[in-house]
């Protein structure tokens, strides 16, 4: 199976859940776009780590796995989205010491979170990103780019990411009783307005009934 490289877009928060964010991933070569449902502290972590001249007082939990791994001669060299199952994406870091390369299975909101650390690229399988991928909205005015621009620079902000821990998710519509069609009509209208993290959602939905 091939493999698709990927860059990261940005970070929409969740319109429908609190504390959920959709981490956005787009195809290199290509226009499909990889929305992947992650936490709050993935979020900031992230966040925090695309923004070079941020930096915290004290390292966060992946910058004290960057650190320990350094010492170590350890050497994160690319991370792989190798499977999707009902909705949940599956990675892996490969990793290099003494020229032994290792293989360690982790999520992908900290595989990606530690590949932006280390510089390493990250890539998806061709049959995931054709399963999993969806294509945003390109026609836009020249004020709703301006205005997507701000949006993207504030979400991908660290300060963006505050967490009231005494707040619950929301319950979400149920998605299982639509038909295949309807779903897809859904799902184009998230993507129109932009609602990553419901887009998700629905084509893991799509997911589970197309298998």
């Amino acid at each position: 199976m091939s493999l698709v490289k990927l860059t990261i877009k940005g970070i929409s928060y969740s319109q429908t859940q609190n504390g959920a964010y959709a981490l956005i991933l787009n195809e290199v070569d290509g226009e499909r776009n990889l929305p992947i449902v992650i936490g709050a502290f993935e979020a900031q972590s992230i966040a925090i780590a695309l923004e070079k001249e941020i930096k915290p007082p004290r390292p966060l939990t992946h910058d004290l796995f960057k650190n320990f791994a350094e010492r170590f001669d350890i050497v994160v060299k690319q991370v792989i989205i190798h499977k999707l199952v009902d909705g949940v994406f599956f990675s892996s870091i490969i990793c290099e010491r003494d020229k032994i390369e290792e293989i360690i299975d982790a999520r992908t909101s900290d595989a990606i979170a530690l590949a932006i650390r280390f510089g390493a690229p990250i890539f998806t399988y061709k049959n995931i990103l054709d399963k999993a991928g969806i294509y945003l909205k390109t026609n836009l005015s020249e004020e709703s780019k301006e205005n997507a621009e701000n949006e993207e620079e504030i979400l991908t902000t660290p300060e963006a990411f505050g967490l009231n821990e005494e707040e619950k998710p929301e319950e979400t519509e149920s998605l299982s009783k639509y038909t295949l069609q309807e779903l897809y009509d859904k799902l184009e209208e998230a993507v129109q307005n932009e609602d990553y993290e419901k887009a998700a959602k629905i084509r893991d939905e799509i997911s589970k009934k197309e298998s």
